[in-house]
């Protein structure tokens, strides 16, 4: 590691293969704290190469534990996290409105590494049990359309980092690689990002593979759709620059969007979008991420369907209701 980090320091880049070699060494414990928290450090100080993060991408899914719902054809909607933002769980509550409008999804996610509250925090915060066990996530899927996966049960090398990556609490190449390797490798995926040096650099990846998806970036630095800004929206045929008021939206601000300071007040925030109690601002900011993971889904139909969709899932109840399946199946 010390010769990799010297070249590292003089502005090399890393060959697809050897970022593989060194991603697996890191799962195997061959590296210390120290020099994984320095490897960190150099692509917060330098942008990552297609060829780094492929071959990082390519370690963690040779390791990773097979999940195999590939025939649900589901949908994983994600957000690199990194954006410094603290926002509320706006992915996990998308995913599931999703479900609750009729479309698979299995969700790939972890505890929050620069943020209160990750995917795998609000999930514990209302007593899911974390599993692997292929019997019990198709049992989900069958049961209320959607299956959780918390990564450091499918990606070893996800889980040997975790410690330098939460006393770092920055954001790092790990958090560009976890939308990356959902161990279902989802027929479909939305992802958002936080600069759009990254939005072009995972579009480019995504072309490369069979998943068909949207990336998306708010261009006030939010890896959602946020609607406090315009946002780009990248899929495989075009690329699009939205305003909230094309939408029919009122733009929102940062302070709507906070998920507060604990765990417990991100989960309340989450409960009241799913309970149709939330702001206005709140449910907006699901609801449009929502259609936006349907019209990945179904790209003949117009935005404005998809938002109808999104809208009529939440303000129903049959997101809550299938969050309260997903509840007592995962318990």
């Amino acid at each position: 590691m010390k010769q990799i980090l010297y070249r590292l320091f003089e502005h090399q880049y890393l060959g697809r293969e050897e970022a593989r070699l060194i991603l697996q060494n890191i799962a195997r414990g061959r590296y210390n704290d120290s020099q994984i928290a320095s490897l960190i450090t150099v692509f917060l100080m330098r942008n990552i190469s297609v060829e780094e993060l492929s071959g990082f991408r390519d370690a963690l899914l040779e390791m990773r534990v097979p999940a195999d719902l590939s025939d649900y054809r589901p949908i994983d909607i994600v957000g690199t996290g990194g954006d410094g933002k603290n926002t509320f769980n706006i992915s996990t509550a998308a995913c599931f409105t999703v479900a609750g409008a009729g479309y698979p999804v299995v969700k790939h996610g972890n505890y929050g590494a620069t943020s209160v509250s990750g995917a795998s925090n609000v999930m514990e915060q209302h007593g899911v049990k974390f599993t692997a066990d292929a019997g019990k996530l198709r049992k989900s899927m069958d049961t209320c359309r959607i299956a959780y996966l918390h990564a450091p049960l499918f990606n070893p090398a996800l889980k040997a980092v975790a410690p330098v990556r939460k006393s770092l609490a920055v954001r790092s190449f790990f958090n560009m690689l976890g939308p990356l390797v959902n161990p279902v490798i989802p027929a479909y995926q939305l992802l958002g990002v936080y600069n759009l040096p990254l939005l072009r650099l995972y579009s480019y990846t995504y072309q490369e593979s069979a998943t068909r998806f949207a990336v998306v970036h708010s261009l006030d630095g939010y890896d959602e759709i946020s609607l406090t800004s315009a946002f780009k929206v990248s899929m495989p045929e075009k690329e699009k620059l939205y305003t909230p008021e094309s939408l029919g939206f009122t733009r929102c601000r940062a302070a709507d969007l906070d998920g507060g300071e604990t765990p417990e007040a991100a989960a309340r925030i989450f409960d009241n979008v799913l309970n149709n109690t939330a702001t206005t601002a709140q449910k907006n900011c699901v609801t449009v991420n929502a259609a936006f993971a349907i019209q990945v889904i179904c790209p003949d139909k117009k935005i404005e369907a998809c938002l109808s969709e999104a809208r009529e899932s939440l303000e129903s109840g049959r997101a809550l209701e299938t969050f309260n399946r997903f509840i007592q199946i995962n318990q």
